[in-house]
């Protein structure tokens, strides 16, 4: 019997040696039907040329710009699609993965209910530590809660409402029937609305514990509270509260919402980093306004 094929995609920009890692740990996947691609966002650090070198197998497409997360990965995802793929696995460029992964997500994917599968993600700065296991949406704020940097591990394939898009193996059901990532999204909260459309389609979303990857954290954003991801992350939580927030629970998480904006603001001015407070209202005005 032929294993169904699967499309493996990363997405890099300027990230060359990150993204040969990566590609790297995934030539060694031991699921015997799977293909790679990596989309690269406009680099201009010479990884489309080292990746051809070092990894001729693995196919590529090249934007002409830097597309953003949720753009650049719908370029992978579409071609997924064009090759019949049966599922499509997306990844951080910033991670790297286990020979067995793969395997242990198409298995636990087998149930017809089972849209997204997704692997326990440990810190690549302490391989035995969780980072994350997926977890829930609080009903009212929409907040993610529960098990997201865990350090207790779980043994057993277990539903979540919300799985990261750090590593999610993606149904082609899914795909064809909720559609691809909302485009407004450059970075962040991107896998979060895509969960959200997921099971409103009635799509079950999965952690399998057995399935193992490592991610080095925040670095495509250059750090956690940059600047950079500052905005992006204040811009994009804009933008899904925008787009899934009706009637009157805007009174409840608009009051969540600004508290956390105070609270944020306060930790970053504690510790001094005034530019990257500046960078998250303005993040919040642009995500307001979008």
């Amino acid at each position: 019997m032929i294993s169904p094929l699967v499309v493996a995609i990363t997405l890099n920009w300027n990230r060359r040696e990150d993204t040969l890692e990566c590609v790297e740990s995934l030539c060694r996947l031991t699921y015997p039907n799977v293909r790679l691609l990596v989309v690269d966002n406009g680099s201009t650090d010479g990884s489309p040329g080292a990746i051809a070198k070092h990894f001729p197998q693995v196919e590529q497409i090249v934007n002409p710009a830097n597309l953003g997360f949720a753009r650049g990965f719908n370029v992978g995802l579409r071609r997924a699609l064009e090759v019949n793929a049966e599922f499509a696995f997306i990844l951080n460029n910033d991670t790297y993965v286990a020979p067995d992964m793969l395997g242990a997500l198409v298995k636990a994917s087998e149930p017809t209910d089972v849209g997204i599968a997704a692997p326990a993600i440990y810190y690549a700065s302490d391989p035995k530590r969780i980072w994350s296991t997926g977890g829930g949406h609080n009903p009212l704020t929409l907040e993610m809660t529960g098990d997201h940097g865990r350090r207790e591990p779980i043994f057993d394939v277990t539903e979540r409402d919300f799985v990261v898009g750090c590593g999610m193996l993606i149904k082609r059901a899914v795909l064809e029937r909720v559609g691809l990532f909302d485009e407004r999204f450059f970075m962040y909260y991107e896998d979060s609305d895509y969960c959200l459309r997921a099971r409103r389609h009635s799509f079950r979303l999965v952690c399998v514990p057995q399935a193992r990857m490592w991610h080095k954290v925040a670095s495509s954003s250059n750090g956690s509270d940059s600047p950079a991801e500052r905005y992006l992350m204040a811009k994009s939580s804009a933008i899904f509260f925008r787009k899934h927030v009706r009637g009157w629970r805007w009174l409840i998480i608009g009051l969540y919402r600004f508290g956390s904006a105070i609270k944020t603001t306060f930790r970053l001015s504690i510790h001094r980093r005034f530019v990257a407070a500046r960078a998250y209202w303005r993040g919040l005005r642009d995500g307001l306004m979008e």
